[in-house]
C-alpha cells in the first residue's frame, strides 16, 4: 500500500500538483481500498439473507428411477426403452432447477450381483470378475439413461458412485459429493446409480441406489425425494399378487414403525431389500424432513407431476 501510495504521489507531482494536494488524494484512495476491503470481508450474517421461497428453489430434488421401472426384470440386460423414452421426456417438461437422478439396477445389476454374492463381500478370487462384470452392466444401463435425457435436451452427466464412494460392512463411510454439487450449481443432472463398490472391510459391497439417494439427501439438503417404482405407491400387500392390496396414500415414520407388515419384502433377485429395503434406506433422510413420494413411473404423467410438486397418485412419507 506504501509503495502504491508512493508511485500515486510521484505521478501527481509530475503532473504539478503540490505536496498538499498529494496528500489529500493519497488519503482519499486509502480510505477508498478501506471501504472496499471492508465490503469484502462484512459477515454473511450482516448480508441480505435469503428468502424462503428462494431456499426452495435451491435446494435440490432426488428422483429415483426404480430399476423394476426402467428394465425388464425377467430378461437380463434388457431395458424398458419406451418406459425411459417417457420418463425423459417428462422430467424435460417439469423443468426442476437442481435435479440429482439414481436409477436403480433391475436387470442388469441385479442378477450378477447376486451370482457372483458381490454383497457378502470378497470371498473367492472368483468374484473379482463378478465385481467387475456387475459395474460393466451397470454402466451400460447408465449409459442408455443418459442418452436418452440427452436427445431430450437435459445435461445428464452420468457418474460411477464406485470413483467417489467407499463404504464399510455395505454402509456409506467416505463420500465426496463436492463434485455433484458443483455440477448442480452449473445446471448439470447428475445420473447415478446403484454400484458395486469398494468396501473397508469386505473388500467390496453393493451400494444399493436407495442408500445413495438417502445420503444425498442429507448431505445435500434436498427438498424431496420422489421414488418411481412399478407400482402406484406402498400398499397394504404386494399389489402384483394380491388384488385387495390398498395403495395408502400418506404415512409418516411412526406408522411405518408399528405397521411395518405393510411393507412387501424382496422376492427373487432384487439383492437391495426391495420395497422393505427402501423404506428401511430413506428413514435418514426422512428424518430430516426431505418429503418422500412413492409414485408409479411406468404410468404417463406421473413422474411430470410429482416432479411440478403437482397432486398425483401414490405414496407420501413424512418425518411426523
Amino acid at each position: 500500500m506504501q509503495a502504491e501510495t508512493s508511485a500515486l504521489g510521484a505521478k501527481l507531482t509530475g503532473a504539478g500538483i503540490g505536496g498538499c494536494e498529494v496528500a489529500l488524494v493519497a488519503k482519499k484512495k486509502l480510505k477508498q481500498v478501506d471501504a472496499q476491503l471492508e465490503k469484502q470481508l462484512e459477515p454473511p450474517s450482516s448480508q441480505e439473507k435469503p428468502t424462503r421461497e428462494s431456499e426452495l428453489k435451491s435446494r435440490a430434488i432426488i428422483l429415483k428411477l426404480g430399476g423394476s421401472a426402467i428394465t425388464i426384470k425377467d430378461k437380463p440386460c434388457t431395458a424398458n426403452q419406451s418406459v425411459i423414452e417417457n420418463l425423459a421426456r417428462e422430467i424435460a417438461e417439469a423443468k426442476v432447477q437442481q435435479l440429482v437422478l439414481v436409477h436403480g439396477g433391475g436387470s442388469f445389476g441385479h442378477p450378477l450381483a447376486k451370482e457372483y454374492a458381490i454383497n457378502e463381500g470378497l470371498k473367492h478370487p472368483s468374484q473379482i470378475i463378478g465385481f467387475s462384470k456387475t459395474h460393466d452392466a451397470m454402466t451400460v444401463l447408465n449409459q442408455l439413461v443418459v442418452e436418452t435425457l440427452i436427445r431430450h435436451n437435459i445435461p445428464a452427466v452420468g457418474i460411477a458412485p464406485s470413483s467417489f464412494v467407499v463404504t464399510k460392512l455395505g454402509r456409506i463411510e467416505k463420500m465426496k459429493v463436492n463434485i455433484i454439487s458443483k455440477m448442480l450449481e452449473m445446471g448439470f443432472v447428475p445420473v447415478l446409480y446403484g454400484d458395486a463398490v469398494l468396501d473397508t472391510s469386505r473388500g467390496f459391497a453393493i451400494l444399493s441406489g436407495d442408500q445413495l439417494i438417502a445420503k444425498l439427501a442429507i448431505v445435500l439438503g434436498a427438498e424431496r425425494i420422489i421414488l418411481g417404482v412399478d407400482v402406484d405407491g406402498l400398499c397394504t400387500s404386494d399389489p402384483k399378487s394380491d388384488p385387495s392390496a390398498r395403495l395408502i396414500e400418506h404415512t409418516n415414520l411412526n406408522e411405518l414403525k408399528r405397521e411395518h407388515s405393510w411393507i412387501d419384502k424382496a422376492k427373487v433377485t432384487d439383492v437391495t431389500g426391495g420395497m422393505y429395503g427402501k423404506i428401511i434406506e430413506l428413514i435418514p433422510a426422512i428424518e430430516q424432513r426431505a418429503r418422500t413420494l412413492i409414485v408409479n413411473g411406468t404410468k404417463q404423467g406421473t413422474v411430470r407431476r410429482a416432479l411440478c410438486n403437482e397432486k398425483v397418485k401414490g405414496t407420501i412419507i413424512d418425518r411426523e
